[in-house]
């Protein structure tokens, strides 16, 4: 018996990560806005003032009193000029127009705009060719936002239009959750790192650097540490150092049952596991625990359970911390052709998600679904969903599908 949930289902595993995730929140923090994107808010933005904050006109023309407009062979005496940035005196009074450009404020005693091609300008005189609506090309004050808004709520994603919202109502600062600092290294006596001679029955290590390049695709700054043998004591030290100093240390080897898989015996004596071996494939072994504050999640050695996993564990670990409350996109799409799942596990099998000139998301899955083929994961862009238990998929039939690119 152990003290700690296995063989799970991964939709418990899941459960048990945003619960210990929850109980591992860093404090906010405040940065300029300028510097906010990605990152997640950790606090209700109320709008202080309405956007636009003034009635302005939404193109360039004259700014009149529809009062003026409504005989016929209209002409009107132009008496000045608006424009954005400024401010016009006076009030506008019948049978007088005003010259005003896009994003001017308009002045006082105008209510429509007529668009500068509607009309005919000479010796003083603006003849008007149409007949405008009441408020035509005018944006009211407040017609976006009205001041004491809730714009942005916890847990939603600071996209480039949200930091665009923030800026004009003039905030320049914001409360955002920290991203976790990550440490990212991988164990075993068989890796070389690239670059050097390989001896006998050694391979490159690919696993950092591809779990590297997914977490700065995701917005992180990980850090990587040195290729680690299997040897008990260094991954000890190992462990007691990155627990210091970063907040997630990712892992990928040595969690296995085999003789030289030391990490989950490791982890346990100096912290705590969370879980150990989840009911899915490929990743089948992840383990996730704990020493001090500082979160472990161990994945599998081979190459395709490690980019499988780092998507079903590592995105969900590292956006519970942030308190990421805005789902990521769930995709759908047809198989391309007939598979058969002859296992009971939930699988993450990879693909090729392409749209046609119909519209359609079509998926293809990759033939090789062996979790070394790193090749068949190079050509695929998806992670294709199929959940328990084992049955034959007919082409044609919908899936959820989970780009690599999130």
């Amino acid at each position: 018996m152990t003290d700690y949930p296995s063989r799970i289902p991964y939709a418990r595993a899941l459960e048990i990560l945003r619960a210990v995730a929850a109980n591992n929140r860093l404090p906010d923090e405040n940065i300029a806005t300028s510097r906010a994107d990605g990152r997640i808010s950790a606090a209700d933005l109320i709008a202080p003032l309405s956007l636009p904050p003034f009635a302005n006109s939404s193109m360039d023309g004259f700014a009149v009193r529809h009062a003026d407009t409504l005989g016929e062979d209209v002409r009107l005496q132009l008496v000045g000029e608006q424009f954005a940035g400024d401010s016009w005196s006076g009030t506008l009074t019948a049978g007088h127009c005003l010259r005003i450009t896009t994003g001017a404020p308009l002045p006082a005693g105008a209510d429509t705009v007529v668009p500068k091609e509607d009309a005919d300008e000479q010796a003083g005189l603006v003849h008007l060719r149409t007949h405008p609506t009441l408020g035509a090309a005018v944006r009211l004050a407040g017609s976006d936002v009205r001041a004491g808004d809730l714009v942005i709520q916890p847990g939603q994603v600071l996209t480039p239009a949200r930091i665009g919202l923030a800026a004009a109502l003039g905030v320049s600062r914001l409360a955002v959750a920290p991203r976790p600092t990550i440490a990212v290294l991988a164990t075993g006596d068989e890796l070389v790192e690239p670059g050097m001679p390989l001896g006998p029955g050694q391979i490159y290590n690919s696993n950092r650097d591809m779990l590297m390049a997914q977490l700065r695709a995701l917005g992180y700054a990980p850090t990587a540490w040195p290729t680690l043998p299997d040897d008990p004591q260094r991954i000890r030290t190992m462990l007691e150092d990155a627990a210091a100093a970063f907040d997630v240390v990712i892992t990928c080897g040595g969690v296995s049952a085999g003789e030289k898989d030391y990490l989950p015996r490791l982890i346990q004596e100096l912290g705590q596991i969370h879980f150990w071996r989840v009911r899915m494939r490929p990743g089948m072994p992840a383990v996730l625990g704990q020493i001090g504050r500082c979160l472990v999640l161990g994945l599998p050695g081979n190459p395709v359970s490690v980019l499988a996993t780092l998507i079903a564990y590592g995105v969900p670990l590292l956006d519970a911390l942030q308190s990421r409350s805005e789902p990521r996109p769930v995709w759908h799409a047809a198989l391309s052709a007939p598979w058969d799942k002859r296992h009971e596990r939930l699988e993450f099998l990879r693909g090729r998600l392409d749209c046609g000139a119909d519209g359609r998301l079509v998926a293809t899955p990759h033939r090789g679904d062996a979790s070394h083929l790193l090749r068949g994961a190079a050509d695929s862009n998806v992670l294709i969903v199929l959940p328990e238990p084992a049955r034959h998929y007919e082409a044609g039939e919908v899936v959820r599908v989970i780009p690599y690119a999130l």
